[in-house]
């Protein structure tokens, strides 16, 4: 997968001017790296970028990608708990049922303000899966990651210095009582305990 030869720009998430040109490259469907409110995350706009993304991970169609969303955005795709929400915003990822009906989604409102102000000047949610080949270790040092990645996304965000390097916890809410899939970052032993 190549980034058409051209050289991937390395923004920093304090900077200015960061902030528009990651929503604009989004809109655009492109594929980044964003420093997420847990590890570096391969984005991009919920939609068409789908395949892209697919295509950069090596990931096969069946096994969907998180979404990262506002509150308000996460209530448009799916029944959201009343438990689950007022624990977000935080590294808690939950899969839901679809509003519509059919099946679920993976979805978190990040704590990082960078996030959500990208995800509030595009108006949509962003797919967000670890920087990795399919089947490979997650890469969290960003050194490593844009070495890694350099030839197949655009950009990268640089977040802090002391960047996480532990996923979301993972819960599937679609069981009473929930699920616990993935032991991350977020302590969510109150919420199975229901």
């Amino acid at each position: 997968m190549s980034n058409d030869h051209e050289e991937a720009e390395v923004l920093y998430k304090q900077l200015p001017g960061t902030l528009e040109k990651t929503v604009k490259l989004l809109e655009e469907n492109k594929v980044i790296v964003l420093p997420c409110d847990t590890i570096y995350g391969l984005c991009a706009k919920v939609g068409p970028a789908e395949q892209v993304l697919r295509s950069i991970k090596y990931r096969g169609e069946t096994k969907p990608f998180l979404v990262l969303a506002t509150l308000e955005q996460a209530r448009q795709i799916c029944i959201v708990p009343k438990d689950v929400e007022e624990a977000w915003p935080c590294a808690l990822t939950a899969i839901l049922s679809n509003l519509d009906g059919n099946g679920t989604t993976a979805v978190r409102v990040p704590a990082d303000s960078f996030l959500q102000e990208v995800l509030t000047k595009l108006g949509k949610p962003i797919y967000s899966t670890s920087v990795n080949e399919s089947g490979y270790h997650t890469i969290t040092n960003i050194t490593d990651i844009i070495f890694s990645f350099k030839d197949r996304v655009p950009a990268f965000v640089v977040g802090s210095e002391n960047q996480g390097t532990v996923s979301s916890t993972l819960i599937d809410c679609t069981t009473k009582p929930y699920t616990l899939v993935r032991c991350g970052q977020y302590d969510a032993s109150s919420l199975l305990e229901l």
